[in-house]
C-alpha cells in the first residue's frame, strides 16, 4: 500500500500510527479534514485480517465523518480511529490510557467516541487520559444512551421526506415498514406509533419483534419478506447495502429514511431510486442525532439545546431535496454536495484545524 498515495487521493490531513508494546495497543488514528473544526469519530476496535485493511478502514470512516459532520452543521471535522484486536478478548485498561495519551498528544485535533467494539467503560478509561473525547459516563457529565436522540433525528428526517413525497409531513395513516427493530429503531417506532403510523416489522431477534407487536401493535413479516410489503414509507435500521440489484425493484414504496448506515450498496442505486421517483433520505444525514448529541458534551451537555439541533435535520434534509431538483442529481449525491459547499465556504478563512484558546472560545459561543 502506498500510503501518501491514499492520503492524496481524498486530501487526508494525516495518519497516526500509535504503538504500546506493554498494553498490546496497535491503534491508528486517521484525521482527513479539520477545516470545519477539530476531528471527531469514534474509535473502532476489530479483528482486522491484515495491517493494510486496517489503515483502509480507518481512512474510508474518517471520510465518511467529515461528510457527516459537515451535513449535520458541525463545526466539526471528520476522523476515526480503528485499534487492531479482538474486543473480546485483547481489551484491558493500560490499552485504553495509553491510547488516550496518544489523543491527548494530539493537543485538540482529533476527539473520540465510542464506536463497533468500544463502550463507554473504555472511552472512561481514554477520559483518565485526556479530555478529548465523547460518550463518557454520564458521572463525567455525558449525554447518556444515544439511541433516543438518534431514533428522533431520524424521525424529524422521515417526516421531511413524507412531505417531500406526499406534500404532508403528517405521518399519520402512513405504513412504515421497519427493517431491525434495536435500539434506535424501538424509539423511532415508539414515535411513529404516537403519530398514528401503521408499522410493519422485522428482525431476526424474534424477541424484538415482538416488542414491537405488544408495545406498538405493530404487524411483523420474515426478514427476507420486508422489501416485498406494500408500504408508503420503507426504513432501514440493521444492515448496511440493503438497497442493492436484488432488493431495488422489490420495493414498492415513495420514502426511503432509516437510521442504517451505508443503506445503498453503490452509487447507481441512488441513480436508480432517483430516476424511479422514490425520495430517498441520505443515511449519513438522518442518523447524524447521536454525533450531534455528543457533539454538545464539548461545550457542556445541554439536552434541550441537542434536541434542537437535532430537531433541525428535518431542515437539512428539506436542503438537499433543493440542491437535488436544482442541480438535476440524486439525493445522495445531493447530501455530499451540500456537506462539500460547507466546508469550501469555510476552506478561506480557516486550514487545518490548531487548538489554542482563540479555538475553544469559537468553539463554545458560535
Amino acid at each position: 500500500m502506498k500510503i501518501f498515495e491514499s492520503l492524496g487521493k481524498y486530501d487526508y490531513e494525516q495518519l497516526v500510527f500509535c504503538h504500546d508494546e506493554s498494553s498490546g495497543l496497535k491503534a491508528i488514528i486517521a484525521i482527513h479534514d479539520t477545516t470545519l473544526g477539530p476531528a471527531l469519530g469514534g474509535t473502532r476496535m476489530w479483528t482486522y485480517d491484515s495491517e493494510e485493511d486496517a489503515i483502509v478502514d480507518a481512512l474510508r470512516l474518517a471520510r465518511g465523518m467529515t461528510y457527516k459532520n459537515a451535513a449535520a452543521g458541525l463545526n466539526l471535522g471528520g476522523g476515526k480511529t480503528v485499534i487492531i484486536g479482538d474486543p473480546k478478548k485483547d481489551k484491558n485498561e493500560a490499552m485504553f490510557r495509553a491510547f488516550g495519551r496518544f489523543i491527548q498528544g494530539l493537543n485538540g485535533r482529533y476527539i473520540t467516541a465510542e464506536d463497533v467494539g468500544t463502550t463507554v467503560e473504555d472511552m472512561d478509561l481514554i477520559h483518565e487520559e485526556t479530555r478529548f473525547v465523547t460518550g463518557i459516563s454520564p458521572a463525567f457529565g455525558s449525554s447518556g444512551n444515544p439511541s433516543p436522540v438518534t431514533a428522533y433525528g431520524c424521525y424529524m428526517g422521515m417526516k421531511a421526506a413524507a412531505e417531500e413525497a406526499f406534500g404532508d409531513d403528517s405521518l399519520e395513516g402512513k405504513t412504515v415498514a421497519v427493517q431491525g427493530v434495536g435500539h434506535v429503531a424501538y424509539h423511532l417506532c415508539k414515535y411513529l406509533h404516537e403519530e398514528g403510523a401503521k408499522l410493519i416489522v422485522t428482525d431476526i431477534n424474534q424477541e424484538n419483534m415482538q416488542r414491537a407487536v405488544r408495545d406498538f401493535d405493530a404487524e411483523t413479516v420474515d426478514p427476507d419478506r420486508i422489501y416485498d410489503v406494500d408500504c408508503d414509507i420503507f426504513s432501514p435500521c440493521a444492515l448496511g447495502a440493503i438497497i442493492n440489484d436484488d432488493t431495488i425493484d422489490r420495493l414498492s414504496c415513495r420514502v426511503i429514511a432509516g437510521s442504517a448506515n451505508n443503506q445503498l450498496k453503490e452509487d447507481k442505486h441512488g441513480d436508480i431510486l432517483y430516476e424511479k421517483g422514490i425520495v430517498y433520505t441520505p443515511d449519513y444525514v438522518i442518523n447524524a442525532g447521536g454525533v450531534i448529541n455528543v457533539a454538545d458534551e464539548l461545550i457542556g451537555y445541554n439536552r434541550d439545546r441537542a434536541m434542537k439541533k437535532v430537531e433541525g435535520i428535518y431542515q437539512k434534509i428539506q436542503r438537499i431535496f433543493e440542491i437535488s431538483k436544482r442541480d438535476h442529481i440524486p439525493s445522495n449525491q445531493a447530501a455530499d454536495r451540500m456537506a462539500e459547499e460547507r466546508i469550501q465556504s469555510m476552506h478561506h478563512s480557516r486550514s487545518t484545524f490548531l487548538m489554542n484558546e482563540r479555538n475553544i472560545l469559537n468553539m463554545v459561543t458560535r
